[in-house]
């Protein structure tokens, strides 16, 4: 299925947004997911579950962009472009998302 520019357009902003919410989500910043369901910031398995609703999120993205013939993998560094590749979110994806821990590439 090919793309018009409007689709890839629409599609980059939405994998951006997905991108930024797992970041926060990794940053335990505030996302979306804390006002749907702020009870849950009382429970230890909180932040393991908002990361893991907003990697699915980048996943779901993604696929939609491979479907649709969307190019994602430049708004990504080689290392999380094999981790989105891999699907898996493990404690390496965690680690190391933002390549090293000590840099100030996270999101504001």
């Amino acid at each position: 299925m090919g793309n018009t520019p409007i689709q890839a357009e629409f599609m980059l902003e939405k994998l951006s947004a997905a991108k930024t919410h797992f970041e926060r989500a990794l940053d335990c910043k505030h996302t979306e997911f804390d006002d749907l369901y702020p009870y849950m910031i009382e429970h230890p398995q909180f932040f393991w579950y908002k990361r893991y609703v907003a990697w699915s999120e980048l996943l779901t993205i993604v696929r939609l962009c491979d479907e649709l013939s969307v190019e994602w993998e430049p708004h990504f560094t080689p290392k999380q472009s094999e981790y989105i590749r891999n699907r898996v979110m493990s404690a390496k994806v965690l680690d190391y998302w933002f390549e090293t821990n000590d840099t100030k590439e996270h999101v504001g």
